[in-house]
């Protein structure tokens, strides 16, 4: 996941603040609710990103779409928007939350199962790999995938470990073929 200087910075003086007024919690739960509408819905970045809409209607549209954000996340929408630079919004968003996991010591983890996880199991691969990263613990998204055959494949920021039985299968025919 690679951002921009400008999203970093932007990042940071939102981090600042949350840490400062102790809102860091509620900041990232907002900023990952504005990701995901702006990921997930196609007609509202396309409007924002149109050059023809004026920058005060893409406000109105933004403060509609995110009435009861905290005024600090809104100011840095409005911000963004004022500086043509709403391609950055979801950028801006990752990068919040990559620095506040790092502050606590979190690592966002993709887990590949072959059914959901139970809380149980959640725990017992946050525990375990988050010791393998350095980290205290891990904050799991579960992906069901039909065809690990078993096992589970864990996936932290560019590191790999794949427990699955069909990852088990490939090297073992690696290993058989050279």
């Amino acid at each position: 996941m690679s951002s921009s200087g400008v999203a970093k910075r932007y990042a940071s003086a939102l981090f600042q603040l949350s840490k400062e007024h102790n809102l860091l919690d509620q900041m990232e739960a907002e900023l990952r609710v504005v990701k995901e509408v702006l990921v997930d819905n196609a007609e509202l970045n396309a409007v924002l990103k149109s050059p023809k809409l004026p920058i005060e209607k893409k406000k109105e549209i933004l403060k509609n779409a995110f009435l009861h954000v905290n005024t600090y996340v809104l100011n840095t929408l409005m911000l963004l928007i004022d500086r043509h630079r709403v391609n950055e919004i979801t950028a801006v968003a990752d990068e919040f939350i990559q620095l506040a996991n790092e502050d606590r010591g979190i690592a966002e983890a993709l887990v590949y199962t072959i059914r959901p996880l139970t809380d149980e199991e959640r725990e017992a691969l946050s525990s375990t790999f988050a010791k393998k990263v350095g980290k205290t613990s891990l904050r799991i998204n579960n992906i069901v995938d039909s065809n690990l055959l078993g096992g589970v494949k864990v996936r932290i920021g560019n590191r790999i470990f794949d427990g699955s039985l069909s990852g088990k299968l490939e090297r073992l025919e690696r290993t058989l073929l050279s």
